[in-house]
């Protein structure tokens, strides 16, 4: 508990953490706000308010996520004090398991946040369709168990990398490039099955289409976030990995 206590508080006294969370919920309202404008007169191709937030998760909000969980570990390898950290808590993976469960909480609910947030801003503009109550609460709880999980894969990338910029560019190549090229070689079916995909999936009330390439997911809103907890865990355990073989 004094580890969880330790790291919670490095992790609010650090101007870059409340930057990035502000900076997500702008992006969450800029886009929300455009896109129900866009909307508005119905000429557009429909798109209920939870599905435009579902959107804006996948477009921008992510990488809010994605700086503040890289920086809750590079910031130390940066700075040096990833050395004090570890004399203090010489069990190493005690440290990555205490940031984990800081990160888990906090993103979870700002998914959430972020959801209602965005429904707010677009849904007054959109003439039809409507989101039911359970579909915003199926793409908020979406929304927060991608988040969370996501910035449990960069924290692990995070600790394997050592680099700020190397792992950011990592989680958006495995985020976005890939996926792109698989789905241009004709791979389309390949692509649900990567984090950022699987991520909206998960948002995405099943039946209806993925707001992003169109596409119906071949599985359940539950299935996405199992794909992102096994990414998740694939990551910690590459950090895990290099954190206990390799010195500070």
């Amino acid at each position: 508990m004094n580890t969880i206590s330790s790291e919670w508080t490095k992790f609010w006294s650090v101007r870059s953490t409340w930057w990035c969370l502000i900076g997500g919920v702008f992006l969450m309202l800029a886009y929300s706000a455009g896109m129900g404008f866009s909307l508005s007169d119905g000429s557009s191709r429909p798109m209920a308010a939870h599905s435009v937030v579902a959107g804006a998760a996948f477009y921008l909000t992510q990488f809010a996520v994605v700086a503040l969980a890289t920086l809750f570990i590079t910031s130390e390898y940066a700075s040096g004090s990833i050395r004090s950290t570890l004399q203090w808590v010489p069990v190493r993976n005690r440290v990555l398991m205490a940031k984990s469960a800081v990160l888990l909480p906090v993103l979870f609910g700002y998914g959430v946040l972020n959801t209602l947030a965005g429904v707010a801003v677009s849904a007054p503009q959109i003439p039809s369709p409507d989101s039911s109550v359970g579909e915003v609460l199926g793409t908020a709880a979406g929304m927060g168990a991608y988040f969370a999980l996501l910035g449990l894969l960069c924290l692990g990338l995070g600790t394997a990398l050592r680099s700020t910029a190397g792992t950011i560019v990592t989680v958006f190549v495995l985020l976005v490039m890939i996926p792109m090229f698989a789905g241009s070689l004709g791979a389309e079916d390949l692509v649900n099955y990567f984090p950022g995909f699987a991520g909206v999936n998960a948002m995405v009330t099943p039946g209806q289409r993925n707001p992003i390439f169109g596409g119906i997911a071949p599985y359940a809103p539950w299935v996405g976030v199992a794909l992102c907890a096994a990414w998740a865990a694939a990551g910690l355990a590459t950090g895990s990995t290099v954190l206990r073989r390799r010195d500070a």
